[in-house]
């Protein structure tokens, strides 16, 4: 497998809005903030003229011309070339055909959550599905005023976060209800565990899961 020349978030993002027509950098980073596209890929703009630079070092994009609008410092206007293009389609159709096998930091988290007692980790749990909620929020207000202006077409991944937040936010619910009820087995040993170092019997535990 080629080993990809540009692998920042960013080069995506100016590779796919110079599939609509040639662009300045400037008018690149104000199109993708008026279609939300900023927490999606992540992007940071201090680096976006860093990034045009090496997308053209590889040939991805080209200068096409320099233009001036009133008294503002001249701009370069880019275009994505053909090895742009094959580079783009072959990132997008990996990104959208192959499952992001990198855990997470809450699923590292959860792999270690042994390390603090019961309660607390019920309480950050707790403190969590608020955050997600508070995110949820935001994301259908935003939704709500970025479908007046653009087509939903071009707003499916803002739509796949918020499902992806109200299911994390829906599991994390149910298992603060587990730990409360008994349904999670092993809680009391953990609780134990917490509190006298004594470590609890993994095996015993497997055992009775069944009943």
């Amino acid at each position: 497998m080629k080993r990809r020349k540009v692998s920042n978030m960013l080069g995506l993002a100016v590779l796919a809005t110079l599939c609509e027509r040639p662009m300045h950098p400037y008018e690149i980073a104000t199109l993708l903030r008026e279609r939300g596209k900023e927490g999606d890929l992540k992007i940071k703009w201090g680096s976006l003229y860093t990034v045009v630079g090496n997308l053209e070092k590889h040939g991805f994009i080209e200068a096409v011309e320099n233009v001036r609008d009133g008294a503002r410092p001249e701009r370069t206007v880019y275009r994505i070339t053909g090895a742009g293009q094959a580079e783009l389609e072959d990132w997008v159709a990996e990104l959208l055909g192959v499952p992001d096998r990198e855990p997470t930091r809450f699923h590292a988290g959860l792999s270690v959550m042994l390390a603090l007692g019961p309660d607390v980790v019920d309480q950050q749990l707790k403190h969590r599905v608020g955050e997600l909620e508070r995110m949820i929020d935001g994301r259908v207000e935003a939704l709500a005023k970025t479908q007046t202006e653009v087509p939903r077409l071009v707003l499916v991944e803002s739509e796949y976060q918020l499902a992806m937040w109200r299911a994390e936010a829906e599991w994390v619910r149910g298992l603060r209800d587990e730990m409360a009820t008994g349904a999670l087995r092993g809680v009391e040993e953990w609780r134990r565990y917490r509190e006298t170092g004594e470590l609890p019997n993994m095996a015993a535990l497997v055992e009775n899961e069944g009943e």
